[in-house]
Parts: C-alpha cells; sequence; structure tokens
C-alpha cells in the first residue's frame, strides 16, 4: 500500500472510530463559527438592508467599501483584533485573547462585510420593485427596513450560509488571536495546518475531509433553500 493510500485510510479509520480528537476540535469549530454567524447576522443583514433602502450622501461609496471588504484579508484582521485584545490594547483588560471569545471577534469582522454585502444586494433588488408601494402606504424608512428583510428571509438564508462558510474556513485570524491551543483554541483549520507540519497526516486529512464535507454541505443547503423559495413563493 502507498503512503497517500495508507495515510487516507488512517484517517478514515479516526473517522468511523469517532475520534475523541477530531470530535472535540470539530464541535468547537462549529461553536465559534456559529457564534460569529449569529453575531454577523445581527450586524450584517441590518446593516446591508439599511444600505439598500437608505438615501444618504456617500452611498455608493458605502456600497463599494462593503463590497472590497469581502475580501479582506484574515491575517489583517488578526493582528488589529489582537492589538485590541493585547494586554496593551484598549480592551486588554478583559483577558479575551486567547480564548474563543476573541476568535469569535475576529470571525465576525469578516463575515459582516460578506453577510451585508449579499443582503445588500437581495434587498435593493426588491426595493426597485416595491419602493413606491411602501412609499405610498407611508412605511417609514425603518419599516421598510424590516419588511423588506422579512420579505427577502428565504433568499437572505444564502447570506447566513455563506457567512457560515467564510468562517468555518478561515485560518489566518483565529491562529492569531486563539494561539491555536490545544483543548482550548483549536478549531479545524489551525489544527490542520499544525498537524500537517508536525507530520500526524491521518488527523490533518480527517480533518479536512469533515471541513470539506461541512462546506459542501453548506453551499448545497443554501442551493437548495434558494430553488425551494423560488419555487414556493414565485
Amino acid at each position: 500500500m502507498s503512503a497517500f493510500a495508507a495515510t487516507f485510510s488512517d484517517a478514515i479509520s479516526l473517522l468511523a472510530g469517532f475520534d475523541h480528537t477530531v470530535a472535540e476540535i470539530v464541535v468547537l469549530s462549529l461553536q465559534v463559527s456559529g457564534g460569529a454567524v449569529v453575531l454577523g447576522t445581527l450586524i450584517g443583514l441590518p446593516l446591508g438592508a439599511c444600505i439598500a433602502v437608505g438615501r444618504f450622501p456617500g452611498k455608493n461609496a458605502l456600497s463599494v467599501l462593503i463590497n472590497g471588504l469581502m475580501g479582506l484579508p484574515s491575517v489583517v484582521v488578526g493582528v488589529v483584533v489582537y492589538l485590541l485584545l493585547s494586554r496593551s490594547g484598549p480592551f486588554g483588560g478583559f483577558g479575551l485573547l486567547y480564548t474563543p471569545l476573541a476568535m469569535i471577534i475576529a470571525q465576525t469582522l469578516l463575515v459582516v462585510p460578506l453577510m451585508a454585502a449579499i443582503t445588500r444586494q437581495v434587498v435593493e433588488d426588491v426595493w426597485q420593485r416595491y419602493a413606491e408601494e411602501l412609499q405610498l402606504m407611508r412605511f417609514s424608512w425603518w419599516d421598510s427596513v424590516t419588511t423588506l428583510l422579512y420579505d427577502c428571509r428565504h433568499s437572505l438564508l444564502v447570506a447566513v450560509l455563506a457567512g457560515l462558510g467564510r468562517a468555518m474556513s478561515e485560518v489566518g485570524a483565529v491562529m492569531i488571536v486563539g494561539g491555536n491551543i490545544d483543548r482550548a483554541t483549536r478549531v479545524m483549520t489551525t489544527a490542520i495546518a499544525l498537524e500537517t507540519s508536525k507530520g500526524d497526516l491521518p488527523l490533518a486529512i480527517a480533518l479536512g475531509i469533515v471541513l470539506i464535507l461541512i462546506i459542501l454541505a453548506l453551499n448545497a443547503l443554501a442551493f437548495g433553500l434558494r430553488h425551494w423559495a423560488m419555487r414556493r413563493f414565485g
């Protein structure tokens, strides 16, 4: 058996045996990324809808900025959050550095622009169709935002799942602010990088398989939900 086949076989054995180390890392990854997506949803969706509906100077510039931040390098976010949470930083007294909460903060900063940009595009398309009708009904600016968010809720699930996919696959920021501490802040992406450098390829491949399966499942779910909503709600 070749070295590759043997390594892959060992990785499958780890998954089939529900290895405790793999399970622990996967659960922490889901907790951190899930927390970031919840915060990203609470911030990014209203922000994107407000940009879509609002009429204010610099709206186009803000839209361009949000779109540009979708590709924000994760290591830059990691450094910024590290400086804010370090002992000499403005929030150093809270002792958040090298904790899962610090990782959630970093991932939230990464997913908010993505979710806001997708939301802005979705809501803006609907706003162009219903703007006159909502204005005739004397809807306030905020009422229009909340109404359109509710009306687009099925399409906006794509934004949420895209944010979760971005968070799950991120490595640079969480490595910097989390420290990749065993049984404390080690998530799938940072564990893969560490185990590969150590030569523990079966564990790295096992985690990689889980990560790929999760990302594929998220994309399939987003695709299915969008088509289901289009068929049901036209």
